[in-house]
């Protein structure tokens, strides 16, 4: 299907005023989402993304929940995150039902990007990063008691996939495969008890961090952010698995897995004894990371894969997730290494 239909659709019911001249599509390619620059008769420029992944709902509270949080970030944050077009002082949705066809349009100011990192950091940028992104948690937890409420849990995403999993087990392959993704599912449950988790505290996090979209200043600070894909209310771990991709020794790829062994590099643990020396961890947050790895293979490439990411990444994703990811979790991950690098008790 032709989605900028849906594109020109979604900017009609925004301002039909302005005439659009050009809509390119500049989606990476690796995800269902679409995104376009759209131009208009008057040069100015917009971005528009269209997603017909999640739920329509979760889609609209999170980037309700990101702009509250743009707005009230304070120095030097106060720009970093990219700002949906509002209408009626409401970030403006659009949602198209049409047949077999439910998706729903969002638009974006387009983002100053400064300097990317390069594809292989070295310990300065590392250390840099690690207090940069110490300092962005900070500044999220100030403003979290503002934010619109969020209904996403990693319980309830659990739960969500378990019902799936006794509903039709055959989606996800053969039963011997089900009964190894709900023994993960219920692991995971039992073990958010178990690391005082009731004791974390929640934050907006953007999980999903690569070379590929944020930018920095020439003095490495953070400069700005885009792609949403992941966002949600939640505990600062999740966003750590990420930037253990962005810092190992084997730097961002192009063809990509999911490996857990890059949380266990001397890189990562430059990074995140940088990140405590401006915002302090646990002994339990960090015994926590294996289970917020372990949350992500399990939500985001077995449940979602095959509704986020095209078909070949889905494929190949989910066959190392079973293979590889998820047998890694409690064979490769060694907490007491992190904690014991970080002087924990």
């Amino acid at each position: 299907m032709d989605y900028s239909v849906i594109v020109k659709k979604a900017w009609e019911g925004y301002d039909a005023s302005k005439t659009i001249r050009n809509i390119e599509d500049i989606s990476a390619m690796v995800s269902t989402n679409h995104v376009y620059r759209i131009t208009f008769d008057d040069d100015d420029i917009i971005i528009a993304k269209l997603s017909y992944f999640g739920k329509f709902e979760h889609f609209k509270e999170d980037h309700r929940i990101i702009q509250t949080l743009a707005n009230n970030l304070l120095y030097p944050f106060e720009n970093l995150l990219a700002r949906s077009l509002l209408k009626n002082n409401r970030v403006y949705i659009y949602h198209y039902k049409h047949g077999k066809t439910d998706a729903w349009v969002v638009f974006y100011n387009p983002t100053r990007i400064l300097q990317r990192l390069p594809r292989r950091l070295d310990e300065n940028h590392i250390k840099k990063l690690g207090q940069q992104v110490g300092k962005f948690h900070k500044a999220c937890s100030r403003v979290k008691n503002v934010l619109p409420k969020s209904s996403k849990t990693l319980r309830t995403d659990i739960a969500s996939l378990l019902t799936q999993l006794n509903a039709n087990e055959k989606q996800f392959g053969t039963a011997m495969q089900a009964d190894f993704l709900k023994y993960h599912c219920e692991t995971f449950l039992k073990n958010r008890s178990k690391y005082n988790m009731s004791s974390f505290e929640i934050i907006p996090v953007f999980i999903d961090w690569n070379i590929g979209n944020f930018s920095v200043t020439p003095s490495l600070e953070l400069y700005s952010r885009w792609d949403y894909d992941w966002f949600r209310m939640s505990y600062r771990v999740l966003d750590f698995y990420f930037f253990s991709r962005v810092v190992s020794d084997i730097g961002d790829r192009t063809v990509f897995s999911y490996v857990i062994n890059t949380m266990m590099e001397d890189r990562f643990i430059i990074f995140l004894k940088e990140y405590h020396k401006v915002n302090p961890l646990t002994a339990d947050e960090i015994r926590f990371m294996k289970e917020a790895y372990r949350f992500f293979i399990l939500n985001y490439v077995i449940k979602d894969g095959k509704h986020f990411f095209s078909e070949q990444y889905a494929e190949k994703l989910q066959a190392e997730a079973f293979n590889v990811y998820l047998p890694s979790v409690d064979r490769d991950f060694d907490a007491e290494k992190i904690i014991e690098a970080l002087k924990l008790k």
